[in-house]
């Protein structure tokens, strides 16, 4: 079981999962796992083809905490298909924004289990693992309309979810952003909603203390990376920023 400790201090540990998403098809996929105390969180444990090989590799290194909480950031399927295996299988609660709450069934959610579903309002909230808070961020249109991102102040990680995402299918570190840049830029420009929504973001978590970035998707940006991920978004064209030439009746 592959895996890489994000963050480790006494009674606190941030784990990002082994790339589980093998194949040329399905889109590379990172989990990760927050355990505090003797309580445990997931965040976007992806779709069924993982499904059983991450429960198992969750479960293995969680040993004594339990698993109280499933985040899924928004409401694509390779975050939500497999809520249903989760709540089935574990106690645990599952957080979404509260737009997604009546579309999760459609992949087949159990009554058993339904009211272990929560939503999260608008505004965000607080979640609470093990004694801890964390920080859940609004984080709408990038790319989701119901969209949110974790903040844990005991590592200063912000769990950004499809921001920041590179498409190298490399789940480790970014060391040179200039170089690291072409991997984003087109997605980025794809599936952000536009520079306002990403300028709020910006001015949003720059109020954090934030010593590393974790992505759903690609790489994670640590130290003097994070400054660069962030100016970078705040001036980025996209989304509907560049629809000049998207509307047109095909030839």
């Amino acid at each position: 079981m592959s895996h890489q400790t994000l963050f480790e201090t006494t009674g606190h540990k941030n784990i990002l999962l082994e790339d589980f998403n093998k194949g040329p098809l399905a889109v590379q996929a990172n989990q990760h796992v927050i355990v505090h105390g003797q309580a445990a969180m997931i965040l976007d444990p992806g779709g069924h083809k993982v499904y059983s090989r991450v429960l198992s590799a969750t479960l293995q290194l969680l040993g004594s905490a339990k698993l109280e909480t499933i985040f899924l950031s928004h409401q694509d399927p390779d975050i939500i298909a497999a809520t249903n295996g989760w709540l089935m299988t574990t106690d645990a609660k599952a957080y979404i924004s509260a737009l997604w709450t009546r579309f999760v069934p459609h992949f087949g959610l159990d009554q058993l289990v339904e009211n272990r579903l929560l939503p999260i309002p608008d505004e965000g909230m607080k979640l609470h693992l093990g004694g801890l808070d964390l920080l859940v961020l609004p984080a709408h249109f990038l790319h989701s309309p119901g969209n949110f991102q974790i903040y844990d102040p005991a590592s200063k990680i912000l769990y950004s979810g499809d921001l920041g995402a590179s498409v190298d299918g490399q789940n480790i570190e970014a060391t040179d952003f200039e170089e690291h840049v072409p991997r984003m830029k087109g997605f980025h420009e794809r599936y952000m909603c536009n520079n306002r929504a990403m300028r709020g973001w910006a001015h949003m978590v720059r109020q954090l203390d934030i010593a590393l970035i974790a992505p759903q998707h690609g790489r994670f940006f640590r130290g003097a990376m994070v400054g660069k991920f962030i100016d970078w978004c705040e001036k980025l064209a996209c989304g509907t920023d560049l629809l000049d030439n998207v509307y047109r009746v095909p030839a």
